[in-house]
């Protein structure tokens, strides 16, 4: 992934993280399951919480609880400082330009619908074009074929090779004049596959496309830029970036943002009502109706700045040296299979074993304390394409360690002998 991307690969010295004081920080890992230590390898479902989080939570709850935007008593005031702050936070995480281009909302997926619906039904028509790629997650596809069903587009997807790498010759042929929109993941939840952006973007632009990034899997691995990228949406949840569930973020340009009409109507998100007609609220709050999850916010704003007190460059290296330690590992098992070995990956292996169900591995992986997610993880198209019913995926983060890298390989070799 080049820099305008957000690199997984550090190109200036960096000191390494100590894994084991920031276990220390999330107090999950201090249970054991089914008598043996907790082995996490499902941060690309969601991640764990550190304390850090788990207490600015309590801390809200305990002594700082109030609604925000509408109070004038010091409680209010202050939560809505906060909630606020978050926004500041998340620009800056993010490189946004102003901090109006930031919209709170309840998850990835709900940003993704925001656009589709509310930017998707003002600008696009019958016959209009909308590309995808064939390794989206389903948050990626279903919003953007029920815009089709509405106003009668066309939903076209780009092909990715037997690596796992999107095809970015074929990408650039199907991109045309009907083309008014890209909606691509960053980083594939299912194969860690990293999206070439600085090579799609500019053709999709060139084309005069607007470009969603879908950036759950990205941002709680690397640095992002949306300036640099040069998307003009931008989405993530930040239950995958190490905070509360019920947060989530949609970064747009604020030209675009202005000019388009909400998602949801109700309070907060109005300036004057009256019964016949209502003026709306400026960008950002003209998206936020109602009572947000005033708390989730707070959580995120933790969470970011627990990941940027650690250093995203370190936890890029770190993670990158998980991903060959363990692919190595994995290569050496007779009868197991990587689904997925594009050249530039995040820190996700799937995999199928030769003659055993995913979901049988994965019942034996739990046995041993080992949790990873099999399936088809949301993404039942891209399974199709590789022509496998499901895999078995193993996801690391800042967390992991060699010796769970190891625990897998022991636990998938117990599943070996029980179904040999």
């Amino acid at each position: 992934m080049s820099a305008a991307d957000a690199s997984l690969s550090s190109d200036h010295a960096v000191s390494p993280l100590d894994v084991e004081a920031i276990r220390r920080d999330f107090p999950i890992f201090s249970r054991t399951i089914r008598g043996q230590p907790l082995v996490f390898l499902d941060t690309a479902a969601s991640a764990q919480k550190p304390r850090q989080v788990i207490d600015a939570l309590l801390e809200f709850y305990e002594s700082g609880y109030a609604n925000i935007h509408r109070g004038i008593y010091q409680l209010s005031a202050e939560a809505t400082t906060r909630f606020e702050g978050v926004r500041d936070t998340v620009q800056r995480f993010l490189g946004a330009a102003d901090r109006r281009e930031i919209v709170f909302v309840r998850n990835a997926t709900e940003a993704i619908n925001l656009v589709a619906r509310s930017w998707g039904d003002a600008h696009l028509r019958e016959g209009d074009e909308i590309l995808i790629s064939a390794m989206e997650h389903h948050a990626n596809i279903v919003p953007w074929q029920m815009l089709c069903e509405r106003v009668g587009s066309r939903l076209r997807v780009a092909p990715i090779n037997e690596r796992g790498e999107l095809e970015v010759g074929a990408f650039e042929a199907l991109l045309g004049e009907r083309t008014k929109i890209v909606a691509i993941t960053h980083v594939s939840n299912a194969l860690g596959s990293i999206v070439p952006l600085h090579e799609i973007i500019p053709r999709a632009k060139s084309h005069g496309a607007m470009v969603l990034v879908d950036g759950a899997q990205a941002v709680p691995h690397a640095k992002v830029d949306v300036a640099a990228l040069g998307c003009d949406f931008y989405a993530f949840s930040g239950h995958k970036l190490f905070g509360p569930t019920g947060s989530g973020v949609l970064y747009g340009r604020l030209p675009i943002l202005e000019a388009t009409p909400p998602f949801l109507g109700g309070g907060d998100m109005i300036e004057t009502v009256s019964f016949e007609r209502t003026t709306y609220a400026p960008v950002p709050q003209k998206f936020e109706a109602g009572t947000p999850d005033v708390a989730g916010v707070i959580g995120l704003g933790a969470a970011i700045d627990y990941l940027e007190t650690i250093g995203l460059d370190r936890i890029e290296l770190w993670e990158s040296e998980l991903l060959e330690y363990a692919t190595e590992a994995l290569e050496a098992i007779a009868g197991l299979r990587i689904i997925g070995t594009a050249s530039d990956k995040a820190a996700v292996i799937s995999f199928v074993l030769e003659g055993i169900h995913p979901h049988d591995i994965g019942t034996v992986l739990d046995q041993q304390g080992v949790a990873v997610r099999a399936g088809h993880h949301c993404a039942q198209p891209l399974m199709e394409v590789l022509g496998v019913p499901a895999t078995v995926r193993a996801s690391f983060s800042l967390y992991n360690t060699k010796q769970d890298v190891d625990a897998l390989v022991k636990a998938i070799r117990t599943a070996l002998e029980l179904f040999a």
